[in-house]
């Protein structure tokens, strides 16, 4: 496991905080020890978080050219037929990771192909389960087409996270597990992908960035 390159300066001013407040309450409670101990756990759990959520853990990835495997770690909590109203204008189904602040919050080319658009939204910051956040909320689109389906990847920016980072640029050769981007502190993930396919979860299930199938074409 390693510490993911957006989380570094969040670390170290994480490290530098609780010095400071190591220091300080040292000075001013040398005298009552247990509401210094009192006061340092949370704020040591804190610091832990903040290394634990810029996390990237070592995992064998899963691969194939007629699979979709999934772009995030988190909870599917949407899985529908809808119409897709920013790029394919079309039906397609709707799959939706939600990633809790305990998640891995790096984000994943689910296939190979080829990045065929690529577009950034300002917008609001309701919760990322809320059904309007796929169209309301800060959010970044990628539309990725490869050998077997063209599919948008939606990044969504949750009450907390307000901060979504794309590498993706436009003809890019996406390459299936590698990164597109990462979005700090609790968001979600929106697939759109052809009604044709076959979906391999349910909702409620949990998934891993790179190692769950998503589904198949």
């Amino acid at each position: 496991m390693k510490l993911h390159k957006e989380g570094w300066i969040y670390c170290i001013i994480a490290t530098a905080l609780l010095a400071i407040f190591i220091a300080g309450s040292n000075a001013l409670l040398a005298n009552y020890p247990v509401i210094f101990y009192l006061l340092l756990l949370p704020a040591g759990l804190l610091w832990f978080w903040v290394f634990w959520f810029f996390r990237i853990p070592t995992r064998i990835k899963t691969a194939g050219e007629n699979l979709l495997i999934s772009p995030c770690d988190g909870k599917v909590v949407v899985i529908e037929e809808t119409t897709e109203t920013e790029y394919f204008k079309d039906k397609r189904i709707q799959i939706s990771i939600f990633m809790s602040p305990l998640n891995v919050h790096v984000n994943c080319y689910p296939m190979s192909g080829t990045v065929q658009y690529v577009k950034y939204h300002k917008g609001k910051f309701l919760v990322a389960w809320h059904p309007k956040s796929s169209t309301e909320n800060e959010r970044s689109t990628i539309v990725v087409k490869g050998p077997k389906a063209e599919i948008l990847i939606r990044q969504i920016a949750g009450a907390v996270a307000r901060r979504i980072v794309t590498y993706s640029m436009l003809n890019d050769k996406a390459k299936q597990n590698d990164e597109l981007g990462f979005i700090k502190f609790g968001s979600r993930v929106d697939l759109f992908i052809p009604v044709s396919a076959n979906i391999h979860v349910r909702v409620g299930d949990v998934v891993q960035n790179g190692v769950n199938i998503i589904a198949s074409f």
